[in-house]
């Protein structure tokens, strides 16, 4: 992997929605990593991967509601476990579940669940983390056929494997996730997890009790069907990584293949749903 970065630094009003959204949409560039500041966000891409023109479609920047400016530089072997001991805050959901860094104190939590960060965990991801959490929190897996898509750090598929859920599929098709996710199984003892570099196209043939899958919008939509397929009668899905605004066409995608809406959580704008077969 190159040691050469372009860092872009952005601040941005109002600064935590607009900070949301744009990790969102860097995140399906070349980006792959983002560190919170104290006027909005830096993000990282391999100036291999780079080029001048990279943020012509990143729609946020064109947008009328938010002010974002931006300068960028060149940079040299980045130290990202010093990026995010500064930047990494620990996850407590509802004081059963809290989701922490080595660096971080260890508490009584019901579920402690340790994480190296690395590159594979972004400020983006907070939100939408805490909601599936919330969501397993409610269930009771044990026993279930699981499968976290899209699985980041592989802390969905850790506390899915805490609270009783085997065996589980742990799918990323970034191959840092891969190996952060192998890492974080180890760290937290899971035996049960098995971890696989690649997307959809993974699942054939397979079937699951449970399939989690916080992802982005595009990604789900376009992964809906072999989601579906493969969920056990009786299944249930959990969904995060979009906006309120993206509910109706993630909602028509599930129930036009027979899924039946359950619920959702909501944390500042970002939303997560249930739906069963």
């Amino acid at each position: 992997m190159s040691n050469i970065y372009i860092a872009y630094h952005f601040s941005i009003e109002p600064k935590e929605l607009g900070s949301e959204i744009l990790i969102a949409e860097l995140g399906e560039l070349a980006f792959e990593s983002f560190t919170e500041t104290e006027t909005g966000i830096s993000a990282f891409v391999q100036k291999d991967l780079w080029d001048e023109m990279i943020l012509e479609n990143v729609h946020i920047l064109h947008s009328e509601e938010f002010e974002i400016d931006y300068t960028y530089e060149e940079i040299e072997q980045v130290n990202w476990n010093e990026e995010w001991e500064k930047n990494f805050e620990p996850i407590d959901v509802d004081g059963r579940c809290h989701v922490r860094a080595p660096f971080h104190p260890k508490t009584n939590a019901e579920f402690d669940i340790l994480i190296e960060p690395k590159m594979s965990f972004g400020t983006g991801h907070h939100e939408t983390t805490h909601m599936m959490i919330q969501h397993l929190l409610e269930m009771d897996v044990t026993g279930m056929k699981t499968l976290d898509m899209g699985c980041g750090t592989a802390i969905l598929a850790i506390l899915a494997e805490m609270k009783g859920a085997q065996p589980i599929d742990a799918i990323d098709i970034d191959n840092w996730c891969y190996l952060n996710s192998i890492e974080n199984a180890e760290r937290n003892n899971c035996t049960n997890i098995s971890v696989y570099e690649g997307d959809a196209s993974l699942l054939k043939d397979k079937k699951y009790d449970l399939i989690i899958a916080n992802i982005n919008r595009n990604i789900l939509l376009n992964d809906m069907l072999a989601y579906v397929n493969c969920l056990n009668p009786k299944g249930t899905l959990l969904l995060s990584g979009f906006y309120n605004e993206d509910i109706p066409f993630i909602d028509a995608a599930c129930t036009e293949k027979g899924l039946t809406y359950v619920k959702k959580f909501e944390r500042n704008n970002w939303v997560s749903l249930k739906y069963v077969n």
